[in-house]
């Protein structure tokens, strides 16, 4: 397959795969929007976490969130979990890996909060982790993932909301991950500011 061709297999497999989320996650999306603005109407904050490109996906949402998306607006309280080096590393170091965002979770979380969780697989030990400390902090849990759902999927209560994309391929769900957290903001956008 020479170049050319591959690029257009790549930009068609990832249409397809939009297409099809399309259809599935609408109603999910339209609760996690929901869910995200009420949080902020009720003073709570979101924070997100992830690993590797769900990582850059959880610091997205919340350069959006903090900064603007596509509007002129007043700052929205969020926090990536992913980007404070001196925190990941001291907990690594003293505890584990694994704990690198519960235990900021369990610092900085409130009831009401949310937690937008993301991992592709739905089995990132230490995103798990957080989804339990979410649950002790009385935190709703978004979760974005892929595939299976993994254990990420066992671990939702009914107050949680699901954002699972319809595929296999670790690329094409990054690609939809990134969307529907623009879904997200435009969403949470229009609730609170309308235009």
């Amino acid at each position: 397959m020479d170049l050319i061709s591959r690029i257009n297999k790549n930009f068609q497999e990832s249409i397809s795969t939009k297409q099809l989320a399309a259809e599935m996650l609408a109603e999910p999306v339209s609760r996690g929007a929901q869910a995200i603005t009420q949080c902020f109407l009720n003073g709570g904050k979101v924070l997100s976490c992830g690993n590797g490109g769900s990582a850059g996906d959880a610091q997205h949402f919340s350069s959006e969130m903090l900064n603007r998306f596509e509007m002129e607006r007043p700052g929205l309280p969020a926090i990536a979990l992913t980007t404070d080096s001196s925190t990941l590393t001291s907990i690594a170091n003293d505890y584990s890996y694994h704990q690198i965002f519960s235990k900021q979770v369990g610092a900085l979380g409130q009831p009401g909060d949310i937690l937008l969780a993301i991992s592709t697989s739905g089995n990132s030990e230490n995103v798990n982790q957080a989804i339990d400390a979410a649950h002790e902090k009385e935190m709703t849990v978004i979760a974005l993932d892929g595939k299976s759902g993994g254990e990420m999927a066992n671990k939702l209560s009914l107050n949680d909301v699901e954002i699972r994309v319809p595929s296999e391929s670790t690329a094409r769900i990054q690609e939809v991950h990134l969307l529907v957290i623009h879904c997200l903001c435009d969403l949470v956008d229009h609730q609170l500011f309308g235009g």
